[in-house]
């Protein structure tokens, strides 16, 4: 796989993952599911697109229950694509998957979701939290609305979906979280993005901590560079055509590379000794977890 891509720019966020050139990939024909989520029930936030869009497909191929969320309006066709995938993938004993549209930014919102998914699938047993936004800024462009709003997106929404979720999670259940290789690497011009990010390390493992006794695991994944709807509504055209060069790979990473990382801290026969852990598929970057 080559490095870069061709210029392109999206000017609103979230981004749209059918617009772009070339499509993210979801998938891989040479990926062979085991049944390692059979009987499970998944809750994927951002799982319209990205690597959101790529777990929950390989939950679905996997033999999970799955239900995902979006934005409404912006991402409406990306998520009517990604449930018609998980229609066509679903094992015959999992149920139907199911997409909430909403703004994780707010502890009501995400309390409405864990209702939704325990009214359709009964419980839940899997907890992606994968729903981010990311500006490129200077600090002083940086006004405290647009700080507590990329705050709400990537951290506020992980610690309410967690809150209501947990009543409805059983010993074995997982907690995924998603971080990003910028919590260690840092980035200049993400700042609030990369301040999040570094969050979600701390608030890991400490829940997983928490967790532990109830036999509840929280682990999570720190991307490096991934063709998604987030790179080409935040970066440049110049940075698009250079994205991912600088890892040792020469190259970004797509969705469905990162899947599997998720497949492996879901299922519990897989990773029952893990807790508190971060997995870092980043194309070579040498990280200080």
């Amino acid at each position: 796989m080559a490095s870069g891509f061709p210029a392109q720019k999206q000017e609103t966020q979230p981004g749209i993952q059918h617009v772009m050139n070339p499509t993210p990939q979801f998938s891989d024909p040479n990926y062979k599911p085991s049944n390692k989520l059979h009987g499970k029930v998944a809750l994927v936030t951002g799982g319209d697109s990205g690597i959101g869009q790529a777990v929950c497909y390989c939950y679905a191929l996997e033999g999970a229950s799955v239900a995902f969320t979006y934005v409404k309006g912006r991402e409406d066709k990306d998520a009517d694509e990604t449930l018609s995938l998980l229609h066509e993938v679903k094992t015959r004993e999992a149920k139907e998957p199911i997409m909430i549209a909403t703004d994780l930014g707010f502890e009501e919102n995400c309390k409405r979701v864990i209702e939704e998914v325990v009214n359709a699938f009964g419980r839940i047993d899997v907890l992606v939290n994968c729903a981010a936004e990311q500006h490129e800024a200077s600090i002083e462009d940086i006004d405290e609305a647009r700080l507590e709003r990329v705050f709400r997106t990537n951290i506020f929404s992980q610690f309410f979906l967690a809150k209501y979720a947990l009543k409805h999670m059983k010993e074995g259940s997982s907690i995924i979280n998603t971080t990003s290789v910028v919590a260690y690497a840092g980035n200049s011009s993400l700042l609030e993005y990369t301040s999040t990010k570094g969050a979600i390390v701390s608030f890991t493992r400490g829940l997983a901590l928490q967790l532990a006794p109830k036999g509840i695991r929280v682990n999570g994944v720190a991307p490096g560079p991934v063709w998604t709807p987030l790179i080409t509504a935040s970066f440049s055209e110049e940075a698009i055509k250079q994205f991912g060069s600088e890892t040792p790979m020469k190259r970004a990473a797509q969705p469905v590379e990162m899947a599997p990382s998720y497949v492996f801290l879901a299922c519990n026969h897989c990773s029952s000794y893990y807790t508190g852990q971060i997995f870092h598929p980043n194309g070579g970057l040498i990280v200080n977890a």
